[in-house]
């Protein structure tokens, strides 16, 4: 099962917050998923993907009772924690950065915090990063507004991304899956000065 966070209603549509409705909708594109139904507070669909049946889901109760309808699906279609994917917008990351993880603390987020209150915890997250709001901005302003042109580019690459990521965590497994998608960190470049001895008395 695959859920996108996000807020329901067209005034949220291109909203930061709703990153995860968007990645949900861009894998929907690319399966040729087109029938959604209602269900315990969601939207949902399914899709066969190389043979396995993979359940769409967008909670419409707003995001800060996310888990009021992901808890319900979870047990309805009797999956395993591990079993579902959570897409969701992250400030601490950079924008369209993608960082998946099987699991962690709820970081602030109030979607993530109404998973966890509604018996959903060990879930993997794809967090992709929206960036934090700048000096004079609000938090609550950032997360429900859409991005400037100059920085749709770079996010709507992010979404793109993060739906390879999954397809291709359903394909391999998420293990091979965070090896391969998420950011590796950059490998600190030697000082021209710095003698090959240096370099090793900094490293032991």
């Amino acid at each position: 099962m695959i859920v996108g966070l996000g807020n329901p209603g067209r005034e949220y549509e291109t909203s930061k917050h709703n990153t995860g409705f968007r990645v949900v909708d861009e894998l929907a594109k690319r399966w040729n998923v087109t029938l959604w139904q209602n269900r315990m507070d969601a939207q949902v669909a399914q899709a066969d993907v190389d043979g396995e049946k993979v359940i769409l889901v967008k909670p419409q109760t707003y995001m800060n009772n996310s888990g009021q309808a992901v808890g319900p699906l979870m047990r309805w279609y009797k999956l395993e924690q591990a079993d579902v994917y959570v897409v969701y917008d992250d400030m601490d990351l950079p924008v369209g950065r993608l960082r998946i993880r099987k699991n962690g603390s709820d970081g602030g987020h109030n979607g993530i915090k109404s998973l966890f209150a509604n018996g959903c915890r060990d879930f993997i997250r794809f967090r992709v990063g929206i960036g934090r709001p700048l000096p004079h901005r609000d938090v609550i302003d950032h997360v429900l507004t859409p991005f400037p042109e100059d920085m749709l580019p770079e996010y709507e690459e992010g979404l793109k991304t993060t739906a390879v990521a999954i397809e291709g965590c359903l394909k391999v497994g998420v293990d091979v899956g965070m090896n391969r998608y998420n950011p590796r960190k950059k490998k600190k470049t030697p000082k021209p000065e710095e003698t090959a001895e240096q370099r090793t008395e900094e490293t032991t």
